[in-house]
């Protein structure tokens, strides 16, 4: 069935090591990192370098993130069981897997229709179904199913989108890539109708946030 042997558990356990070396500290985020086999979630030429702390290519001109980037995004959220999480940009499905396994209620969209019917068909093969998802333009947001509890952006985004800001509840957390070249990685808490605290916490590289749908 599924292909996930005790090699790839002693290699997710050094992975495990290296980020939180890296500075990760949530020990339900790590756990997940632990759990979740990487490998069948990117393309068979890739699996051999799956549990690298590395972005891999995974299609469409997208790429599965580096473990420490999905880690660092998954702890600014801070997801608590049964929280209604949002997040733009499902790529391979990994990211979303490590808020499943927070037991999170996720709604996922995603740009790209090659990799929207890949992932759709993986999700539940790999036991980890998002209560949503949807093939769409990400800037939108998902207001049919807003107030949302954390939004998560997987993709480097050249300005925070307002729609994204609207459908945070109060108290919600926004967490998203800021910039064109490289990216601040930005926290946003919504403290009142009008109010918003940001953060930021240094610099990554994403590929870039698309507007639309793809043809």
């Amino acid at each position: 069935m599924i292909n996930d042997t005790n090699k790839h558990k002693g290699l997710r356990n050094q992975l495990v090591a290296t980020i939180k070396a890296k500075g990760i500290k949530d020990e339900n985020v790590l756990k997940a990192i632990s759990n979740i086999p990487r490998h069948l979630f990117m393309d068979s030429s890739f699996i051999d370098f799956a549990y690298q702390d590395k972005p891999f290519p995974i299609g469409a001109d997208q790429t599965i993130s580096q473990p420490y980037t999905v880690a660092f995004q998954t702890e600014l959220l801070q997801v608590a069981p049964h929280q209604k999480i949002l997040e733009i940009g499902t790529g391979s499905g990994y990211q979303t897997a490590v808020l499943k396994s927070l037991n999170a209620e996720v709604y996922s969209i995603e740009r790209q229709h090659e990799l929207f019917v890949k992932t759709k068909k993986l999700l539940p093969k790999l036991g980890y179904v998002p209560k949503k998802l949807s093939y769409g333009d990400g800037y939108l947001g998902w207001p049919e199913f807003a107030p949302f509890d954390g939004v998560i952006v997987t993709a480097g985004a050249p300005y925070i989108p307002k729609p994204l800001l609207a459908q945070l509840k109060i108290g919600g957390r926004l967490v998203i890539p800021v910039g064109n070249e490289t990216q601040v990685m930005t926290l946003i808490i919504r403290k009142g109708d009008k109010e918003f605290e940001k953060h930021e916490f240094g610099d990554f590289r994403f590929v870039p946030m698309l507007k639309d749908s793809a043809k």
